[in-house]
């Protein structure tokens, strides 16, 4: 068996990575080739195309590295054409891959979608496309599983893979070691992004907040976890501006999730990770002006952060656009760690949240689906 797999960004690469790792497990003779990271590399598949190389967020950044777009797209179709691999793995990176979903299509390779869109939010009519070019939709939300449904595309809600990838190596007590701090600490975790647009628009905010939440609480101490699609110097410049106990950490970040008091965290994966690690977040959400105004226009549900979608109400706190401040971000700091009540009433939805995205094995289910559809076609 022969996969193509494409994935766009950090997260794509994580979720890519753990099916390419159970893939080999049931089809040991499995060749795996395509887009991603380094995660995806260390489970044996062929990176033809790096994904450091990407990393453009809204509509307005999008539309300027068009032209980049329209020769990797190029790129990786002589890659299928060449490799004639027997299915195409689509990772999340909906932009991009539904174009590339339909050039699989067009030559014949069956596709399948994980991580797949979320027309259940905006732009439904990548339903109908999706039913054109998509061999079978593996869901991770019973939610959107049946708005593909209505659409009458094949899709299974495999659950949600992070029930299996989220989880601690080591002790806590093994933890606060590595990292260097101690239960005592507020321990307070950094995350600005997997994308440079993103570190570059948040990170200084949240230090600039983090700085003064210090100024109160002597105790505190900040770690920020490198995406490995983000280059050290670009965390290192930015926080060598500010006096603070910030330490840069390399891998293990479930661990140092384990072992932290609070969260701020731009929007997307990182905030479902905490959730899963039961760990108070404050998501962080800022776009260009246009591509904000557009989705302003576009989505249907009143959260952006998935936890609270799962939950169906705010659980965690949303700072969206003109409302990232420092100030803001210091505000719910102090709210969050200085008010008992409000801590532990968070961690218990948040423990609530995990238990809607349902039981283990999403990874495994996902690489059947991959199996099954590589064996048969559309």
């Amino acid at each position: 068996m022969k996969v193509m797999f494409s994935a766009g960004e950090a997260s794509g690469d994580t979720h890519a990575a753990s099916v390419a790792k159970a893939l080999r497990q049931i089809c040991p003779d499995v060749t795996m080739f395509g887009m991603g990271g380094d995660l995806m590399a260390a489970q044996g598949v062929d990176i033809i195309y790096d994904i450091k190389n990407l990393g453009y967020i809204g509509i307005v950044e999008i539309v300027k590295a068009l032209p980049e777009f329209f020769k990797l797209r190029r790129f990786l179709k002589e890659a299928m054409m060449r490799e004639k691999p027997d299915v195409v793995v689509c990772v999340d990176y909906p932009g991009f891959n539904m174009k590339l979903a339909k050039v699989a299509h067009e030559l014949g390779i069956p596709v399948v979608y994980y991580i797949a869109p979320t027309i259940w939010a905006w732009h439904k009519s990548r339903g109908k496309d999706i039913a054109k070019y998509v061999s079978k939709v593996a869901s991770i939300f019973p939610f959107e599983a049946k708005a593909y449904e209505e659409f009458h595309v094949p899709v299974e809600f495999v659950g949600h893979p992070l029930v299996d990838i989220v989880q601690p190596s080591m002790s806590e007590a093994a933890a606060y070691e590595y990292f260097g701090t101690a239960e005592d600490a507020c321990n307070v975790l950094l995350m600005p992004g997997s994308r440079k647009q993103e570190v570059i628009g948040l990170l200084d905010i949240m230090l600039d907040g983090a700085s003064r939440f210090y100024a109160t609480h002597k105790n505190a101490r900040f770690f920020v976890p490198r995406a490995h699609t983000i280059d050290r110097e670009l965390l290192e410049e930015r926080i060598c501006r500010f006096d603070l106990p910030v330490t840069i950490t390399e891998g293990h970040t479930y661990d140092l999730m384990g072992i932290c008091d609070v969260c701020l965290a731009a929007s997307g994966t990182a905030t479902l990770e905490t959730a899963l690690m039961n760990v108070p977040t404050v998501l962080l959400y800022r776009l260009s002006a246009v591509t904000y105004a557009l989705a302003k226009l576009l989505v249907s549900i009143p959260d952006v952060g998935l936890p609270n979608i799962v939950a169906g109400h705010r659980v965690i706190p949303e700072l969206i656009q003109g409302d990232v401040t420092a100030a803001n971000v210091h505000t719910e700091l102090c709210r969050i760690v200085d008010n008992p009540e409000v801590y532990s009433t968070m961690k218990e939805e948040l423990r609530q949240v995990k238990e809607a995205l349902g039981a283990p094995g999403a990874v495994l289910r996902v690489a059947q689906v991959i199996a099954e559809v590589a064996g048969g076609g559309r």
